[in-house]
């Protein structure tokens, strides 16, 4: 009950902060939503599972890719707050960031998000949090493809030759 009580009242808060894009479903925060909501029921599901067998070699791997999810979030929001000139929101650039991890990943912030999803998964491997992984992931895969176009109209050839020498989620692969 505490667990869906917790679920409920960020969801609210995500909604409220949503609300704006949730009317509008050709914007990037209309799936980005989905997959935040995605990615909170996953970590209150698997909550009760977060430290358990420490040690173990998937523990090991979740550990891992929460760290790693960590660490391209905090490059990610630096960079687009230092170089990006935000107008109103952190998302919403003057100038395209194309240095530190930008440089190799259209889309860090969207890569943090899933190797969260991912290492949370990992934390109690089984039917529900995988189909809250595969969820997460997929609207995320959405909100870059709406964001892209998005970028595209903002940002113009800019972003179209960015494009053309980035990935959009992993390095030299996707």
């Amino acid at each position: 009950m505490v667990r869906l009580t917790i679920f409920l009242i960020l969801s609210i808060f995500l909604i409220i902060w949503s609300r704006k894009s949730l009317k509008n479903r050709k914007v990037h925060g209309f799936y980005r939503f989905f997959a935040f909501e995605s990615i909170l029921a996953l970590i209150i599901v698997n909550s009760v599972n977060w430290f358990t067998n420490p040690f173990s070699v998937i523990q090991i791997i979740s550990w891992i890719l929460l760290l790693v999810s960590i660490v391209i979030a905090t490059q990610g929001f630096y960079l687009l707050h230092k170089i990006g000139k935000p107008e109103k929101e952190i998302e919403e650039t003057s100038i395209l960031v194309k240095t530190g991890i930008y440089k190799c990943i259209r889309h860090p912030l969207y890569s943090s998000l899933i190797l969260l999803a991912w290492g949370s998964f990992l934390k109690d491997i089984s039917l529900l949090p995988a189909g809250l992984a595969i969820a997460a992931t997929i609207f995320l895969v959405v909100t870059a493809i709406v964001e892209e176009k998005e970028n595209l109209q903002r940002f113009g050839d800019e972003y179209t030759h960015y494009m053309n020498f980035t990935k959009r989620f992993i390095p030299f692969i996707v």
